[in-house]
Order: C-alpha cells, then sequence, then structure tokens
C-alpha cells in the first residue's frame, strides 16, 4: 500500500472511533449474539460507515467482518479477490463494561496471506500498521525488538486461560514458566503490544480470522513469531478458529514452544 493509502485507513479508523465510539463509551447498553459473545450498536455503526467507506476509497477490494452474517463470511473467502477483513470493537465485552482497552482491527488479505494490517486503540490514541516485508508501526514510529531480551523466567504473558485445553489451563495455573500472566481482554490489542514489545509472550486457544490477521503481521513485521499449538503455520484464510502461540523474542519463542509442548 502507499503512504497516501496508509494514511487514508488511518483517517477512516479514528473517524469511526471519534464518532461511533466514543461518544456511546460508559453509555451502551449490549446484547448476546448467538456463540455468547456480546454485540453493541457501535460495533454496528462502526461495521457500516467502515464498508460503506471501504468502498467508496477501495472498491475493487472485497469486504468480510465479524458482524457479518456467516453465508456472506464464506461466500467473501470464495470469490478469491483480495478482501478487507474487520473487527469493528474487539474486547466488546470490556467497552460494554466501560473498561478502556478496546479496538478497531482491519486487515487486506489476497493470495492466501494478509499484505497490510491495521488496528486503533481509540482511547490511547494509537494507531499501529504494517504492510507485508516494510515493518510495524505505532504512530508511524517503527516498532523493533528490545535487545536485550528480559530472561524467560522473567516473562510477561498474555493467556487466554478459558479457551485452552483443561490440562494444559491446569499446567499453566500450578507452574507457569513465566514471571507474570495478564489477559486484557482484547486479541488486536495484545497483538499490538506484544508487536510493541508490552509483554512478551501470548497464547490463546482459538481467534478467528478477523482477531488474528492484522495483529500477526504486526508481530512478524516487528521481528516477532507465531504458530498454532499444534505447530502449524498461524495464518489461514478460513472462518475455523485457530490458536495462537506468539513471542516476539526468537529466543522465547522456542522456549515457549518447548514448555507448551510439555517438553520442559
Amino acid at each position: 500500500m502507499t503512504p497516501g493509502e496508509i494514511a487514508t485507513i488511518e483517517t477512516l479508523l479514528r473517524e469511526a472511533a471519534d464518532r461511533e465510539i466514543l461518544p456511546r463509551f460508559r453509555h451502551i447498553h449490549a446484547t448476546c449474539k448467538a456463540d455468547g459473545s456480546l454485540l453493541t450498536e457501535a460495533d454496528l455503526a462502526v461495521n457500516r460507515r467502515l464498508r460503506e467507506a471501504l468502498h467508496r476509497h477501495f472498491p475493487a477490494i472485497g469486504f468480510l467482518s465479524e458482524e457479518m452474517p456467516e453465508a456472506e463470511q464464506k461466500a467473501a473467502l470464495t470469490r478469491g479477490t483480495p478482501l478487507w477483513v474487520l473487527d469493528p470493537i474487539d474486547g466488546t465485552s470490556n467497552y460494554a463494561a466501560g473498561i478502556p482497552f478496546f479496538g478497531i482491527s482491519l486487515a487486506l488479505v489476497g493470495d492466501g496471506r494478509v499484505t497490510a494490517g491495521f488496528t486503533l486503540d481509540p482511547c490511547r490514541g494509537e494507531f499501529f500498521h504494517a504492510v507485508a516485508g516494510g515493518g510495524a508501526y505505532c504512530n508511524h514510529q517503527r516498532l523493533r525488538p528490545p535487545c536485550p531480551a528480559v530472561p524467560f523466567e522473567q516473562t510477561l504473558a498474555m493467556v487466554d486461560l478459558k479457551r485452552l485445553p483443561g490440562p494444559l489451563r491446569e499446567r499453566l495455573v500450578s507452574s507457569p514458566p513465566y514471571h507474570s500472566q495478564r489477559n486484557f481482554g482484547a486479541c488486536v490489542l495484545e497483538w499490538a503490544w506484544l508487536a510493541a514489545g508490552r509483554g512478551h509472550l501470548l497464547l490463546h486457544g482459538g481467534q478467528k480470522l478477523w482477531d488474528l490477521a492484522a495483529g500477526q503481521l504486526l508481530l512478524t513485521e516487528a521481528g516477532g513469531h507465531c504458530r498454532t499449538l499444534t505447530g502449524e503455520p498461524l495464518f489461514r484464510p478460513s472462518l475455523a478458529p485457530r490458536s495462537v502461540v506468539a513471542a516476539l523474542d526468537g529466543g522465547h519463542f522456542e522456549r515457549w514452544q518447548t514448555w507448551l509442548a510439555g517438553e520442559a
């Protein structure tokens, strides 16, 4: 993408946050979707605004979002054309509860890979973006891994326990290999924070396409690493959930994979 196109995306995301998300924050009612996750009028408003704006600026690119019916999502994936993948508000539970940790995430997917990723943190005004082969940035400052890395035993891990297999969850609780654990409740910002070095490890039992598409590109373009729990490449243009194992530092990633495999 060109610098001008990146600037356009940033403007669209910031306008959606300023006009649809932040004015409703702490004044919102949430309903439950069929899968038990929450939905607010802000999710729908952002989805509608960005779908219209992206079509206006990029008419040749298709569209898929978390808030579309599954049949439409499947149809979008099978067209074989470049595709925007949107999560209008990730961390809706936080948003509805008045917790200022949620974000908008947008990825450009084509030829079976993510070519650009964008994540906006409305509460902190931070715009993260990455283009394949071009590095990762926060508010246009390049993200680089800290050097030297902290010892593995002193790492901070972002772990979503509730979606993990029971034996692994129990092992993490009883004998964690890291120093401290967090779960902030918004996948797209956890990816961005990991890429920015605000944590060292990430583990999740099942993220959807819109949860991970932009974030895994941010992390890898910042020098990080990610796979599934079974060691497969993470990204796949599919609606099926994917487990996530990730780390910013290569040495940490190897130790993290080894421990999760039960070999440590």
